[in-house]
This record gives C-alpha cells, structure tokens and sequence, in this order.
C-alpha cells in the first residue's frame, strides 16, 4: 500500500501575528511556520499503519509554504520512506491553482491507494482539504477521523461524531482520508535524526502539472480580534462563587428564579 500524506506550514500560533498594510492578508516576514498540528497527526496514523501492514508512507508538500522542507525533512526523520516537494517547474515557489488541484495533478502522475491528511488547517479551519481532494480524484472520502487500520484492498476507519460518538466504516481503496486525530500522540523526531534526513537529501522536486482554475472568494480585509474590556475574577468558597454565577446570569437574563 502506498500512502501520501500531504503537509502544510502555517504560522506558529504562539507567534504575535500582525496584518498586512492593506489588511487583506498576514504579514509572513517576521512569522515562524511550523507543520500544521492536524498534518502531524495525519502523519502520524499513517506511520502506524506502516508499523502494522509494511505500508509506503510518501511525505508530500507544496513549494510555496514557507519552510515547508523543514516539515518534510521531520517526516523523513519520524519515519516516511520518502519526501515530495511539488514546485512551479522551475523550482520556484510560485504555484498557481489551489491546493487540493494541486495535489490532486501530483497523484495523478503519481498514484496512492491511500490519502491521510489532516481534517483542517490552523490558518483557515475550513476543512475543505480531504472532500476537494477526493471530488478531484473521483475517490471515496471520510473526515473527522481517529483511526485508521488496512484491511486489504480497504481501510477500516473509525470516524468520530458530535458527544464523542464513534463509528466504523470499511473504506475501498483508493480513498482520502481527513485525520482529527492519530490513535497516539505524534512521535518525536530528534535534531540529530533530522539533520541527518538533510545530508541525506532525501527530498525530491517534483514539477506541478497545468494550472487548474477554480473559483475562490477573494479577501477584501482581514480584522483583528475585537478585544474585551475585562475579566472579572471570582473569588471565595465554592459556594460563593457559585451563588455570584447565578447572580451575573440573572443579571443577564440567562436564568429566572
């Protein structure tokens, strides 16, 4: 089984992030990206259906992400066979078209019985990935998902619902799976293994295919978060900061009585 797992850097969320002077974007100059955490468990359950079956796990990400090999050389060092990094053609980072058709020319010339990426981005929390993905490759597709196990010429995935309701489903392959989260924690890549999937030079250039136009909403102005005027502590034994709850919901007429 051959499974790709695309990758995406977004900024760091600890950073101070601060919008462009035409407010229609995030100033990327000062920020630091790291892989996207819902990618890492993608990653990650994709691993472990390599510990399981003798899977091929292919690392793969898009030129235009700022410090987007440094992910993919952590993949190699977590465990991935191998790396892809799709560029314009020329090795340069300016791709046109969107991310799923982009990808989706990728696998096209380069085939996976299987597509685990992340359900969501941190930048967006559009979770459009896997279902644009899928629609462009003609395959079944399943998000929201917290396990994945090989079964043959199809996966057993376990997809999660609202109130932690959980359910089973048998996938045929090929498929493209949106990961919510892996069956454990993401493991740990040292710097030193790191470093060494660096000299290695493990990471191979792969030329996107034709710009795929598709319509998108453009971004007219981005605003800050709107900032509150205080937080009001509550101090006291239990009870007293229960009956001073109960006092600010009547208050708001959340509550009668």
């Amino acid at each position: 089984m051959r499974i790709v797992v695309p990758m995406k850097a977004v900024p760091d969320l600890v950073e101070e992030i601060e919008l462009t002077p035409d407010e229609t974007g995030i100033d990327r100059e000062f920020l630091k990206f790291v892989v996207s955490e819902w990618d890492a468990q993608a990653l990650e359950e994709a691993l472990l259906v390599k510990d399981s079956s003798g899977a091929e796990v292919v690392a793969v990400g898009l030129a235009s992400d700022p410090e987007i090999d440094q992910a993919l050389y952590t993949a190699l060092a977590k465990g991935a066979d191998s790396a892809v990094k799709i560029t314009n053609g020329g090795g340069g980072t300016a791709l046109t078209g969107d991310r799923a058709a982009l990808l989706a020319g990728y696998l096209a010339a380069e085939p996976a019985d299987l597509v685990i990426t992340g359900v969501q981005a941190a930048d967006d929390i559009d979770g459009q990935l896997p279902p644009m993905l899928a629609a462009h490759l003609g395959q079944p597709h399943v998000s929201v998902v917290i396990g994945v196990e090989a079964a043959g010429d199809a996966v057993t995935v376990r997809q999660e619902f609202a109130g932690g309701r959980v359910h089973e489903l048998q996938v045929g392959l090929p498929a493209v799976i949106g990961v919510q989260a892996a069956r454990q924690a993401p493991r740990y890549a040292p710097i030193t293994r790191i470093r060494q999937a660096m000299q290695a030079g493990g990471l191979r250039e792969v030329a996107s295919g034709p710009a795929q136009a598709a319509p998108a909403p453009a971004v007219r102005r981005m605003f800050r978060p709107e900032q509150t005027s205080h937080a009001e502590m509550l101090t006291g034994s239990a009870d007293d900061v229960a009956g001073a709850i109960a006092d600010l919901l009547r208050g708001r007429g959340l509550v009668k009585g």
